[in-house]
């Protein structure tokens, strides 16, 4: 296997050349992002949905002035019509996700990350933030071992302890130049956001020296956010030189175990003689689900299939499958936030959203403002109960803490 474990720490200065903007497809983007069908759309607008067909596939030229209406009935800047494309090809969005998750709704996400993706590229170009060191695989076949190696080469990458836990996962991945983006579905019928699906992450990352960015559907668990974190740098590394793996889905799930619990610790700690007591107990110390951590024991070999089943049954049989102890808190990005305030001042969505050409609620969706700020030692101390951890916290500090010192 070949690996390159790269510290790139620049970013090409010009973006890509810009391709002409079809203002029919940004149409159809737009209701992708809302979630609007053409009658929703007529019914905002009073435009004909024949009309707004026609001009999305490119029958007929749509006229200024009903782009207008429609800008204005969605809350949309006019230059949203004229923006380039993202630069992501949509093809190669890597997603966490059930098997049955809906079409459609995955046909939003990849517009809402389009969207999201475009404006992290302007916005961490104009700041020269940093690109991403990541390591990453380019051999056909990968073996466990090579996943654990390249797992343990991107805890490096990130500045983190070889083998400890992550107090703050998000805010590793930030201060190593790759953005994190929640993304919050608007439900067109009413002020509610619309359920994911059955989705859960959606990643990309074109190689060396450009934008990184992993977008998740914040759940009510932050062990499971930070699941999907680590799964989805798991494709960075090992999908963006090897499209066309067997298995990359199993694949990203062992990087994600093996970055979260390091070999060697899962060897020591993970073991068969472990009561679901025990697992809570680990779980509250390295921030990740029972569940992950039960199957990361039997990756490493310390777990047999026939002790795995009996786990397993007993966390069915207490209802942990679908509600386990111990809460780990959620961690909330700071990165789009700080540059989007940095670039556009303490009131950044508006001036923001037309500058850069982007619906508003996605805007907010993907660079959210960070709460208030935690006690120090209530943000940094796991609570002593047992029950609520805290590995990340909701910060608001400067953009400049997140390039400088390591987690």
């Amino acid at each position: 296997m070949k690996v390159w474990n790269l510290n790139f720490r620049t970013r090409r200065r010009t973006m890509p050349t810009a391709l002409e903007a079809s203002p029919g497809e940004r149409l159809r983007t737009l209701r992708d992002l809302l979630g609007l069908t053409g009658a929703d759309l007529h019914r905002l607008t009073k435009i004909s949905q024949s009309w707004i067909s026609q001009v999305e596939t490119g029958a007929r030229e749509p006229s200024e002035d009903r782009l207008r209406v429609i800008a204005e009935a969605t809350d949309t800047p006019m230059s949203f019509f004229y923006a380039r494309p993202s630069s992501v090809p949509l093809d190669s969005l890597r997603f966490r996700k059930m098997a049955t998750a809906s079409r459609t709704v995955t046909r939003r996400i990849s517009a809402f990350y389009g969207e999201g993706f475009r404006v992290t590229e302007e916005i961490t170009s104009r700041a020269h933030y940093p690109a991403p060191p990541l390591p990453f695989a380019s051999e056909a076949e990968l073996a466990d071992d090579d996943i654990e190696e390249l797992a343990a080469q991107s805890r490096v990458a990130l500045r983190l302890a070889p083998d400890k836990p992550i107090p703050h996962l998000t805010r590793a991945l930030e201060r190593a130049g790759i953005a994190v983006a929640p993304i919050v579905l608007p439900d067109p019928t009413g002020d509610s956001v619309s359920p994911t699906n059955k989705h859960f992450g959606v990643s990309y990352w074109a190689g060396i020296g450009e934008t990184a960015l992993i977008a998740y559907f914040p759940g009510p668990q932050g062990d499971r956010d930070r699941f999907t974190l680590a799964h989805e740098l798991g494709h960075l590394v090992l999908h963006t030189f090897r499209p066309h793996a067997a298995d990359p889905e199993g694949e990203a799930n062992r990087f994600a175990g093996a970055f979260l619990v390091p070999y060697e610790r899962a060897r020591e700690e993970m073991t068969d003689r472990l009561t679901l007591e025990g697992f809570a107990r680990r779980k509250q110390a390295w921030g990740v689900s029972i569940q992950a951590l039960i199957l990361r024991g039997a990756a490493v070999g310390n777990i047999g299939e026939s002790r795995k089943r009996s786990l397993y049954v007993q966390l069915t049989q207490r209802g942990w499958r679908k509600e386990e102890p111990v809460s780990v808190g959620q961690e909330d990005p700071l990165l789009l936030w700080s540059l989007l305030q940095r670039q556009y001042g303490n009131r950044p969505y508006l001036p923001a959203s037309d500058e850069l050409a982007i619906q508003p609620t996605v805007l907010r969706s993907i660079a959210p403002q960070p709460v208030t700020k935690r006690p120090a030692a209530e943000a940094s101390t796991p609570r002593p109960s047992g029950k609520v951890l805290s590995f990340g916290h909701r910060s608001t500090q400067p953009t400049a803490d997140l390039r400088s010192g390591a987690q």
